[in-house]
């Protein structure tokens, strides 16, 4: 059987102290719907003082730390995908680990050994890099698919087995990936139980002229990450994580919801649908999207609005259907038709 080990006989994670000053919202007090969109408005604030024109980005990257997801930015080399990241990080005041994917990488140094102790005459747990609360795996698809795979018990149940003892990760957790294209040269397509994992999958696209000249002008001589500070605390982000568990979301778009994954699973251009996952995770980004407006509870634009970030990663379009295209783009379509061919349920007349 298993032997399950705390983070706290694991690794030492820094905690915040609570003994003494002011009471702070979210740790030594409730937090309310005014709190939550102070907290979050912050957060935005900061992050966007790095990544210049790009707010969908730096709201999405919100929205999966939430929703107790992961992130995958996936975008050519040099436009922000690792500054976002550790943008992201730089606002949490936590442990944040980066691990920078080579093909060289082990599963051990992610996961974390055993190792001899030949004073005590046993084996002694090294944590590896994944026990922080914030992990930014730089360039993933860098590495083996070996060591890709060792992520996938960490992402879903939020541990790792090693030598047969589970070790459990801090809360909240969160990786940030990013990756090149798989086209691009040295990068190895990530497998698909290790994409399903992912909540989001977002692109950052080039700037646009007055963001790059800003850049420009602004980054020739000074890092913007060295003037962010933290603005939250891991217990705040965990008291934030359950408000917005709490958003309302009605039958009938549950059954929405369904009805788009399985439409993704019958779609003649797509040969691997939605998964069960994948539905579970767009309500919970919906419902993170809908307390970010302000809502305490969900509507269809909120879940129309996050359905390719959270479906077009996972699904894998039919070769027959590709017709020279490239399969993102045939995903993009079909994504499209059945957003608009599944009906959008709609409010009862008082």
């Amino acid at each position: 059987m298993d032997e399950t080990v705390t983070p706290e006989a694991t690794t030492r994670l820094r905690r915040a102290d609570t003994a003494g000053g002011p009471a702070r919202p979210g740790v030594d007090t409730a937090l309310d719907a005014e709190t939550f969109a102070r907290l979050t408005g912050e957060i935005l604030a900061s992050v966007s003082k790095v990544i210049d024109g790009k707010p969908e980005a730096v709201r999405s990257a919100l929205i999966a730390l939430l929703a107790e997801g992961h992130l995958l930015i996936e975008d050519v080399p040099g436009v922000g995908k690792t500054m976002l990241a550790r943008a992201l990080a730089a606002t949490v005041d936590a442990d944040v680990r980066r691990i920078q994917f080579t093909p060289d990488l082990l599963p051990g140094d992610i996961t974390g050994v055993s190792v001899f102790n030949p004073v005590q005459r046993q084996f002694e747990f090294t944590p590896g890099a994944v026990f922080a609360h914030i992990v930014i795996a730089d360039e993933i698809n860098r590495s083996s698919p070996k060591t890709q795979s060792s992520l996938l018990e960490a992402m879903e149940e939020r541990q790792v087995t090693v030598d047969g003892r589970t070790h459990v990760l801090p809360s909240p957790f969160l990786v940030v990936a990013t990756q090149n294209p798989f086209e691009m040269e040295g990068t190895y397509v990530l497998p698909e139980a290790q994409r399903d994992r992912f909540l989001l999958r977002i692109s950052m696209g080039y700037p646009d002229a007055a963001a790059e000249a800003l850049m420009l002008r602004q980054r020739d001589a000074v890092n913007p990450l060295d003037g962010l500070t933290p603005v939250v605390t891991a217990r705040q982000v965990t008291a934030m994580i359950a408000w917005a568990r709490g958003v309302h979301v009605a039958p009938a778009l549950e059954e929405y919801v369904v009805a788009l994954a399985q439409a993704t699973r019958s779609h003649p251009d797509i040969r691997l649908g939605a998964s069960p996952r994948a539905t579970l995770q767009l309500v919970r980004a919906a419902k993170v999207r809908a307390a970010l407006d302000g809502r305490a509870y969900v509507i269809p634009d909120d879940i129309t609005a996050l359905l390719s970030p959270v479906f077009a990663h996972r699904l894998i379009a039919n070769r027959s259907a590709a017709g020279g295209r490239a399969g993102a783009a045939v995903v993009a379509d079909a994504l499209d038709r059945i957003a608009t061919s599944v009906r959008v349920p709609l409010a009862p007349r008082p």
